[in-house]
């Protein structure tokens, strides 16, 4: 394949991506307005694996969204987060119920709604959890209980999180940050 026939290729592919990638946020999948046709006003979506050398087998999922004209506290959907590691297990599903983005990082909590393991007390509890997009499939995360290790102990305000010092670990996922486009009242 000559270079000209090589850019014309890469050209076309680049056009279907890109009208594939419309065709889903006009229809309401991903980060569209559920069908609505518009889009949603934020959203944090996607999952991957946090970067453990010792072997830990931590996931972490999201479908978060706000809507156009919401408050972040009027967020839906849900997240989920396991923790693994030989006999050590953890695991919980959360019921969204605040959600800010700025830029490409965003804050979610939920109130936990099923415990596994080492969580299954939490049931009950709100959590947060950060999440910065960098795009490059190396994302980082924070969580709430950074500080104390435990998400039993910790009493969370909605949309609070610890920074996001930890890496995702390559090639096991992608999550996307929809930042929100506030607009001030006008007069």
């Amino acid at each position: 394949m000559n270079r000209r026939t090589k850019i014309a290729a890469v050209a076309a592919a680049l056009l279907m991506t890109a009208g594939a990638a419309g065709s889903a946020v006009a229809s309401g999948d991903g980060a569209g307005g559920g069908g609505r046709g518009e889009r949603d006003g934020a959203a944090l979506t996607g999952s991957a694996k946090l970067y453990r050398p010792a072997g830990d087998d931590i996931t972490m999922s999201f479908d978060a969204h706000l809507a156009k004209d919401a408050w972040p506290s009027e967020a839906t959907g849900t997240f989920s987060f396991s923790h693994y590691k030989g006999e050590f297990a953890a695991a919980a599903d959360v019921k969204v119920d605040c959600l800010a983005t700025g830029g490409k990082v965003a804050v979610v909590t939920g109130v936990i709604t099923r415990g596994e393991g080492l969580l299954a007390p939490a049931v009950g509890k709100r959590v947060g959890i950060s999440v910065h997009d960098t795009g490059k499939g190396r994302d980082r995360l924070g969580y709430s209980w950074m500080a104390s290790n435990n998400p039993l102990k910790d009493e969370v305000p909605k949309c609070t999180s610890g920074a996001p010092f930890e890496r995702t670990k390559e090639g096991t996922g992608d999550l996307r940050v929809l930042p929100w486009q506030f607009e001030y009242p006008t007069e």
